[in-house]
This record gives C-alpha cells, sequence and structure tokens, in this order.
C-alpha cells in the first residue's frame, strides 16, 4: 500500500510539473490545467487512504470542506468577469498562503518534545510566517484592485514600524523553532497576529502600478509556503508542487520587476504609484483630439497598424471589438499587430487572456523585444487603455519612477491615436507626456463604444 501510495504522489507531482509547463504557452495553457486538475485530484483521493490520515478522521467534515469550497470556486470562476480576474487570482493565491499557515498552526499547537525536532519547529514556523504573509498581503492586494481600498496607505514612519514588526515575528518564530514542542498558546497567537499584520502593513504603500509584481510575488510567497508544510507532513506531492510554484513565481517576480527596471525592494519599500515622488518634466505641446470615424480611416488606409492595449481595454470589455476591428483591417490588406508590454494590465498576462478569450491568434501578438523595433515602420500605433507602458518619460525624466523602464515605443509610430476614457493620468498618477506629442491624437471615448465607431467608419467604406 506504502509503494502504491507513493507511487500516486509522485504521479501527481509530474501531472502538476507538466501542467505547469503547459502554462507557459497560450496555445497549450488549456490542457496544462486540465492535467494540473488531474493531478490535485488524484492526490487528494489518495490522501484519503492514506495510513496517518484514515485512522481517526472526521471524513465528513473533510468532503463537507471539498463540497464547499468546489463549489464556491466553480461559481466564483464561472461568474467573474475578464476585468476582475486579477482580483480573482489575488483572492485565491492568498487562500492558499493561509492553508499552508494553518497547517503550520495546527503542527505547531499538536507539537510535543516526544513528537517534533526542533528542525521540523523550524520548518514549521518558516512556512506558516511566509503563508501568513501571502495570505493578509494578497487580501490587501484584491481590496485595492477591487476598489475597497486606497491605492496607497501612508503614516509617518511606516517602514520604521514595518521593520519593528518583522523583528519582533522573527524572534518569536526562533522561540517556537527551539522549543523543543514546549509552545505557549499567547506566544504562538501573537506570532500569528504579527505574521498578519506585516503582510497587512508591506502592502499597504503599494501602488496601483505595482500590482503585477506583488501578485507574482505572494504566487511565489505562497508556493515556498506550500513547499516547507510538505516537508513538515513528508508530502512528496505537495513538496513538489509547492517547490514548482514558489520557483516559477520567483522567477516571474524577477522578470516582471526587471520589465519595470526597478528592484523588488524597491517596489516593496518605497511609495511609487501614489506620486512621482520627483521633479515633473515640462510639458510640451497640447492634446489633440480625433473623432473615431477619422480615425478608423485613417488605420484602413495605413500598411502597418500596431495596437497596444491596456488595462482600459479591460475595463471597457473592448476586447472582442478590436478584433472585429483588426478583421476588417486585415481584409483591407493592413499589416496589424498587437503589441503587449511584461506589466500591462493588474496581473501577469492579463492582455494576453483577454485577447485570447477573444479570438486573436497568437502569431499576430508579440512582446515588447520582439516588437519595439518595428514601432519606427508602423503608419500607426493605437494605444488603448495603456498608459505608463508607453510614457516618454521613462526614456527623458530621471526625477520619474518610471525612469528607465523599458516601454513600448508607440510614440515612434508615424502616428498615435491614444484611446481615453477621460484626460485623468493613468492609474499610477504619473502624466503621460505621449498625450502631448505632435505625432499623437486622442480618441475620448469609452473603449468598447469608440472600437464599435472604428468598426462602423471601416465597414462604410465597403
Amino acid at each position: 500500500m506504502s509503494l502504491i501510495i507513493n507511487l500516486a504522489y509522485f504521479a501527481a507531482a509530474v501531472l502538476f510539473i507538466v501542467g505547469l509547463k503547459q502554462m507557459s504557452s497560450p496555445t497549450t495553457a488549456r490542457p496544462g490545467i486540465m492535467w494540473a486538475g488531474v493531478g490535485m485530484v488524484l492526490a487528494t483521493l489518495v490522501t484519503f487512504v492514506h495510513p496517518e490520515v484514515s485512522g481517526g478522521v472526521n471524513y465528513t467534515l473533510i468532503v463537507l470542506g471539498i463540497v464547499i469550497g468546489g463549489g464556491l470556486a466553480w461559481w466564483s470562476g464561472k461568474k467573474v468577469a475578464m476585468t476582475d480576474m486579477p482580483q480573482m487570482i489575488a483572492l485565491y493565491n492568498g487562500m492558499g498562503g493561509g492553508a499552508a499557515a494553518g497547517i503550520g498552526a495546527i503542527y505547531l499547537l499538536q507539537a510535543t518534545p516526544e513528537s517534533v525536532t526542533n528542525t521540523g519547529l523550524a520548518i514549521a514556523t518558516t512556512g506558516s510566517l511566509i503563508g501568513a504573509v501571502a495570505f493578509s498581503g494578497s487580501l490587501v492586494a484584491y481590496a485595492k484592485l477591487q476598489g475597497l481600498m486606497k491605492k496607497t496607505f501612508h503614516f509617518p514612519g511606516q517602514q520604521v514600524v514595518n521593520i519593528a514588526i518583522f523583528a519582533i515575528t522573527v524572534i518569536l518564530g526562533f522561540m517556537l523553532a527551539t522549543g523543543g514542542g514546549e509552545i505557549g498558546s499567547a506566544t504562538l497567537l501573537l506570532f500569528f497576529v504579527l505574521s498578519l499584520a506585516f503582510g497587512i502593513l508591506m502592502t499597504l504603500p503599494i501602488g496601483g502600478a505595482d500590482m503585477p509584481v506583488v501578485i507574482s510575488l505572494y504566487n511565489a510567497l505562497t508556493g515556498l509556503a506550500v513547499g516547507l508544510k510538505g516537508i513538515v507532513l513528508d508530502n512528496p506531492a505537495l513538496m513538489i508542487a509547492g517547490i514548482v510554484v514558489g520557483a516559477a513565481g520567483t522567477l516571474l517576480t524577477q522578470l516582471m520587476a526587471k520589465a519595470m527596471n526597478r528592484p523588488i525592494k524597491n517596489i516593496l519599500f518605497s511609495q511609487f504609484g501614489g506620486s512621482s515622488g520627483g521633479a515633473e518634466e515640462a510639458i510640451e505641446g497640447t492634446m489633440k483630439e480625433i473623432q473615431a470615424n477619422d480615425a478608423g480611416i485613417m488605420m484602413a488606409f495605413a500598411e502597418k497598424v500596431i495596437i497596444v492595449p491596456g488595462y482600459g481595454m479591460a475595463v471597457a470589455q473592448a476586447q472582442h471589438k478590436i478584433w472585429e476591428f483588426t478583421q476588417l483591417l486585415q481584409k483591407r490588406g493592413v499589416d496589424v499587430k498587437f503589441a503587449i508590454h511584461p506589466v500591462a494590465g493588474r496581473m501577469p498576462g492579463h492582455m494576453n487572456v483577454l485577447l485570447a478569450e477573444a479570438g486573436v491568434p497568437y502569431d499576430i501578438i508579440f512582446d515588447l523585444d520582439e516588437i519595439n523595433e518595428e514601432f519606427k515602420t508602423a503608419d500607426v500605433a493605437m494605444v488603448i487603455g495603456a498608459n505608463d507602458v508607453v510614457n516618454p518619460v521613462a526614456r527623458t525624466n530621471p526625477d520619474s519612477p518610471i525612469y528607465g523602464m523599458p516601454i513600448l515605443n508607440a510614440d515612434q509610430a508615424h502616428n498615435v491615436i491614444c484611446v481615453k476614457r477621460g484626460k485623468g493620468s493613468g492609474f499610477s498618477g504619473i502624466e503621460n507626456h505621449l498625450f502631448y506629442a505632435d505625432n499623437n491624437q486622442m480618441l475620448y471615448g469609452d473603449g468598447q463604444k469608440v472600437a464599435a465607431e472604428l468598426v462602423a467608419s471601416v465597414k462604410a467604406l465597403g
């Protein structure tokens, strides 16, 4: 029986790895999710017959928890709008961290000098700290993305308070890890309260522009916490799944931070996103407005058009109309491509998911490095709902928070059309100098309505 259980756990771990590998490409992401799901079902079923579980366990509560949790997940997954997907990712990621922290709490509560070692206690304590931070931090990220909380929140001496709380938490964790199983409930409770508080306080000052990196980071922390719990419970499936997710999340976090040209420590401990934090470069020029009919005609007679989508497209649910507009241009012989910045949207891959939902072929979607040089040869670059990822001050103003961040070179196209709901700044609060460029024209209105008008203008040409 033991051999069969271990083989089943190994098979589940292989399925997790295969699924995660396939999720790295939009073309194989769907079957990847299915394979990972099969692995999870297998690991869950095997756990029911595990000798350490099958004796004296209340199966009714376990099944009830699975049914309630699975039911809520299925309902929310069907119900959630694509615009709210970042919030859902943050929330579900937090649940994983919270579960790991909960397992650690039970392990530490049940620990006795005879049943545990200091190594086991140290691993359990570390995993609990990481899981609790990921849980509370992810909930704050969810609240910000959902609009339930201000994008940034600061108070005097905030970083000093954060450091003090973290230091006390580490000291308490050291006491738990070296207590030999003789752990006071008050110490354990204070440890978890401070761990949760640190996750909240660390996330509060982080601005909305950094949310993709934050979500990715907490995903990595959740994976690490789960992996550590797998070691504590001697569960190979948890170990491998947690380590793989943690490693993937860490690499993604590094790539996202690199895409913003900002060290991760600056994202976590600076106040970017609320204000520029430096002197604003003087804006030259004026915003020039264009009507949808004129914009549609301009692109209909162009040779090459590059479309840059952003979160505004997601909010307006305009991706389907944009794809319809793209097809009309292609029928007229226009070379149309989509340019995706790594941090466009509110989570990693947000724009890719939206375009895939609309049916846009993957072979006309390009990332920053692949397409940036092509803007010079584009007749029109249409920016819909994007802001910081096309802001030229990233190249010109050393005082700007986004200075040095690689951007899409939309401003180098012969003509630029920026679709925007109004004249305000973007989510990060930084003024976009592209809007004032000589070759740029502003097309104001809701993204879906504007896209519909563009479609109508091209259809009218026959």
